[in-house]
């Protein structure tokens, strides 16, 4: 069976697959197994949610592993990922996950409707991101995506937005500053 994931066709052997042992099997966590675990997971609600099982765990090496395969398969299959979007924010805030966990929930988060009684708690966690430098670039770049799709809802954190972004565009890297010179224009 052939399924697409990223833009590309991956040959899925229909056996069942074991999400879990899957991820833990591959040390190095290859592009291709990451890709291969997306497409199966893919195919049926139930896969999807035993990735997501995974990606949620507190075996911080499992949830690292399949960070990456949830990204795909969010990307993919949006509407798998619309029972899980609680969960990724109550990720969020927790302080005791892998940095890959948090990088892939806010891309995931920026791409997807997010479900009215969440968007506090998100603008909360994403305006604390934006500003705290020691967070990873990723993070931060991502969450200033998540903001502006926010800003359009809420006018009222546009100027805040912009306060922080024309403030910080001066000691930031390189991805921040792209990001914040387009949400600038847009705002």
């Amino acid at each position: 069976m052939l399924c697409r994931t990223g833009g590309a066709f991956i040959l899925i052997i229909t056996t069942l697959m074991n999400i879990r042992s899957t991820l833990m099997a591959d040390p190095m966590q290859s592009k291709r197994r990451a890709a291969e675990v997306a497409a199966y997971a893919c195919l049926d609600s139930a896969y999807f949610a035993e990735l997501m099982d995974c990606f949620l765990s507190d075996d911080y090496r499992l949830a690292q592993r399949a960070a990456y395969s949830v990204s795909m398969a969010g990307r993919e299959r949006p509407d798998l990922m619309e029972p899980h979007i609680g969960a990724l924010v109550d990720q969020l805030e927790r302080k005791d996950i892998h940095d890959a966990v948090i990088r892939n929930s806010v891309r995931i988060l920026q791409e997807v409707e997010i479900p009215e009684e969440l968007h506090g708690r998100l603008m909360d966690v994403c305006f604390e991101f934006i500003q705290n430098r020691q967070v990873a670039i990723a993070i931060r770049a991502f969450s200033l995506t998540i903001l502006y799709n926010f800003s359009r809802i809420y006018p009222e954190i546009k100027k805040e937005l912009r306060i922080i972004i024309e403030e910080a565009l001066e000691y930031e890297k390189p991805a921040f500053v792209a990001r914040g010179k387009k949400i600038l224009k847009k705002i």
